[in-house]
Order: structure tokens, then C-alpha cells, then sequence
């Protein structure tokens, strides 16, 4: 399938900032199953200071914001072909070890509810898949996909506890867990191809489980599937925080204001 994205983040402010520096993770990743056709980053009321690539094998775009500037508009888009891979990504590479990812984050953090979620799900299971399957049901059946109960800085255990969340809280519940249960496990930022609309409020999220003999396998707990040819694969991380689309410091504009368009279709 060929996915064609175009996504717009618009800043505004009352009072332009003296600094300030915004990370993009925004270029999708060349990896098994997906081939980017073209992409292209265009930032007006910044510059581009530096380009990186980080510990996860993500592409980092330095965008400096520039002085004076009361608005800063960020323009990523382009086309990806993708393929059926059964959600199995294979082996593992980037420049942090597999051990790595079974360290836990304020986010992913398993306190009593995820231990008690792992109980739960118990242990007869055939293979690995299977049972990283199963936690994926019973986590979207435990929080049903729901929005404005959650924001950004809700974890795992905060999720868990108001009983509904979004696509990023069924990936955090779902790494603490896979965690726990002795798997390495990530979180996963991209975008997802709809059936029924081409605009989109926001990017999707995900989480991959490293399983022996398979290697990465991705898991999309709120649409209950491994990813297809409708998902393009972006930034990776221990969580949401090491793999947000856009991030960044900015020091003295008051009240901003931000716009996001995306349209994601094939």
C-alpha cells in the first residue's frame, strides 16, 4: 500500500519567544515492511539547526524558532509503501541494547494494577504471541478506548484506574506489563490509515514486544490487531516521551496556541 501523510503543526504566541528549540520526530522509519517513497520537512518562523540520529535509530530534527517570530509553522509530508508483515518487525537494531527496553519509565511504571492485570491473564497460553495477544485484549477489555479522560502525563497505573484511555495509555499499560513479564517492550508513534475519514485529529500509537525467535512484533491494543500495510511506522522509545512527534523548550512567549492538520490516506 502507498500512504500519503501530510501533517501541520501551527504554534502562536502573544509575545514572541527569546528561545527556543523543538525536537521533531517526524520522518518515518525505513524498516521491515515500509519504504519512504519521499518525505520532506518545511518550518517557517524557525530554522533546521541540526539533524540526528538518536539512540532508537529515529531521524531528529533540531528546528531553532526564530527571534521575533509569533508564529512557527512545521510542514511534514510525503509518501510510504508498505507491506504485510504480520505486525513482526524482526531483528532488533538501533544503538541502545535490547536490555534497554526492559527498563521502566514514570510512565511505564507496573505498580499494583499491572501487577494485578498480569495475574489476571494467567499463564496457559501456547506460545508468546499468543499470550502477548491475550494482554491485548484484556487490556483494551479492562480500558476501553475513550477520550478526555487521559492527557499526556497520565501513566499506566492512572489509566488503569479511571477504566478508559486512549491509544498512548493502551501502549504504556501494555509495556509495563510485557515488561513484567520479562519481555522487552517499546512504545511506538506513527499514523494509521482510517476506512472512513481522511482527517485526522492526531497521529496513532502502538507498542512492540521483542519475542525470541521473532524479534520485534508490534501490537496495536485499541484497534485489537498487529499492525498491517495501513500503519506507517515513525519513532520508537521506552515510552511517549522518547518518541513524541514534536517536543522542545521554549523561554519567554506567553500564551501558545497550537493548530495540528493531518491527513493521512492511501
Amino acid at each position: 500500500m502507498r500512504v500519503k501523510i501530510r501533517h501541520s503543526t501551527e504554534y502562536h504566541y502573544d509575545q514572541p519567544p527569546t528561545h527556543g528549540l523543538q525536537q521533531l520526530r517526524m520522518i518515518p522509519k525505513a524498516s521491515a515492511g515500509q519504504t519512504i517513497v519521499s518525505w520532506r520537512t518545511e518550518v517557517q518562523g524557525g530554522r533546521k539547526a541540526v539533524t540526528f540520529t538518536d539512540q532508537h535509530n529515529n531521524q531528529v530534527e533540531l528546528l531553532a524558532i526564530d527571534p521575533g517570530a509569533r508564529s512557527v509553522t512545521i510542514v511534514c509530508e510525503g509518501e510510504v509503501d508498505t507491506a504485510d508483515t504480520v505486525g513482526i518487525i524482526g531483528q532488533h537494531g538501533g544503538f541502545a541494547p535490547l536490555w534497554y527496553f526492559q527498563r521502566t519509565t514514570p510512565h511505564t511504571r507496573a505498580g499494583a494494577r499491572v501487577r494485578q492485570l498480569v495475574r489476571d491473564l494467567g499463564k496457559d497460553f501456547d506460545n508468546d504471541t499468543a499470550r502477548l495477544h491475550a494482554l491485548s485484549a484484556l487490556i483494551l477489555a479492562t480500558v476501553p478506548y475513550a477520550t478526555g479522560a487521559t492527557d499526556l502525563s497520565t501513566t499506566a497505573e492512572l489509566a488503569l484506574e479511571a477504566g478508559q484511555g486512549v491509544c498512548q495509555d493502551h501502549a504504556h499499560i501494555f509495556i509495563a506489563a510485557a515488561r513484567l513479564m520479562g519481555y522487552p517492550a517499546r512504545y511506538v508513534s506513527g499514523y494509521l490509515v482510517m476506512n472512513d475519514r481522511v482527517e485526522q485529529e492526531a497521529g496513532h500509537a502502538w507498542a512492540e514486544a521483542h519475542v525470541e525467535g521473532l524479534g520485534w512484533v508490534g501490537f496495536d491494543v485499541s484497534n485489537g490487531v498487529s499492525p498491517d500495510p495501513r500503519y506507517v511506522r515513525v519513532a520508537t522509545g521506552l515510552d511517549y516521551g522518547e518518541a513524541a512527534p514534536i517536543s522542545g523548550i521554549v523561554f519567554g512567549g506567553h500564551n501558545e496556541s497550537m493548530i495540528v492538520q493531518l491527513q493521512v490516506q492511501q
